[in-house]
């Protein structure tokens, strides 16, 4: 028990969100490392349905927290439940998901256990009886490692697309549900309602991404890539440039101050390629930079590159692509 490795399963309404799968997925490599156990552990005001699902990726046992009090989701409700788990357990590594959620909690749990933080990270590895956490630094122009030797659990939060999906299989989990409750008077903030963004997209979990940038030259330039965007069943993202110059709300801007995404596919267009930006896609399965400019540093991370303006380029892959899926 001492040395499981532990993946914490973040949800929403009901459903887990994909990518804690993905670190089930690194989470039993570790845990065969160790020659321990693969375990969940989820908080939550009804968790079977959950549970069940983590052992079909993996889990041999999930650990559950569950309450009234945790319906929605409040970071200091959920870290406090979080810690507790951790401090009665003691697994070798507690593994979160980079996204708001999984940091809130990963982070507010390791500071009430007094514990390090390894954010963000993009590799895991075993290096001497512990696991060596790599992380972006710099840019995402180095590269970072490091090893907590003085406690257990290492806490990380992993970059969502970082790793493999695993295959989903048969597989059953024990449940352990422990008895811990926290009263809501104790919780300083209270869910009034939520409220659904007139501009939300997902970047972090679309498999193909059409992103502009100041090249476009106005905000009339996004119409046409969501038009390809839409084409492909993809999102629209965008630089920070185009934000800045509120062509496009920030929900879409990809890079170092905004999402780190890892598509399928991301077709550049009009984005010279500042290293900021690449920080936050140039780990993407395939680039596509569309560029007028030939020495536009973009081209030196594309896996193809297109010299020209997007505005002839981009309304020729629109007519290609109807007439090649039938749309």
């Amino acid at each position: 028990m001492a040395n499981d490795v532990w993946v914490y399963i973040e949800h929403k309404e009901g459903a887990i969100s994909p990518m804690s799968f993905e670190l089930l997925g690194i989470g039993k490599e570790l845990a065969s490392g160790f020659g321990s156990n693969l375990c969940a552990f989820v908080i939550g005001a009804k968790v079977d349905d959950l549970a069940k699902e983590a052992g079909a990726y993996g889990a041999s046992k999930v650990y559950a927290v569950e309450g009234d009090v945790f319906k929605d989701f409040r970071g200091e409700a959920y870290a406090k439940a979080a810690a507790f788990l951790l401090d009665k357990y003691k697994p070798e590594v507690a593994l979160f998901r980079a996204t708001i959620m999984g940091t809130d909690v990963a982070a507010a749990a390791a500071a009430q256990l007094g514990f390090g933080l390894c954010t963000d990270t993009i590799g895991l590895a075993m290096d001497g009886g512990k696991v060596k956490m790599t992380r972006a630094a710099f840019g995402g122009n180095f590269s970072v490692s490091v090893v907590n030797e003085k406690a257990a659990p290492q806490i990380a939060t992993v970059r969502p697309k970082a790793f493999a999906m695993p295959e989903k299989g048969a597989g059953t989990a024990e449940v352990v549900k422990e008895s811990f409750s926290v009263a809501d008077a104790d919780i300083s903030t209270k869910v009034v309602e939520f409220l659904q963004s007139a501009s939300a997209v997902n970047l972090v979990e679309a498999d193909i991404i059409v992103s502009g940038g100041r090249g476009l030259g106005n905000e009339a330039g996004f119409e046409m890539l969501q038009q390809l965007a839409d084409m492909l069943g993809g999102a629209v993202g965008a630089s920070r440039a185009a934000v800045d110059s509120e062509w496009i709300p920030y929900e879409h801007q990809v890079g170092q101050t905004g999402k780190t995404v890892k598509p399928k596919i991301y077709i550049a267009c009009g984005i010279s390629g500042a290293i900021q930006h690449l920080a936050g896609m140039r780990t993407s399965d395939c680039i596509v930079a569309i560029n007028k400019d030939p020495d536009a540093p973009i081209f030196k991370a594309a896996t193809f590159g297109i010299v020209g303006d997007y505005k002839e380029v981009v309304p020729k892959m629109i007519e290609k692509f109807k007439s090649k899926l039938g749309k």
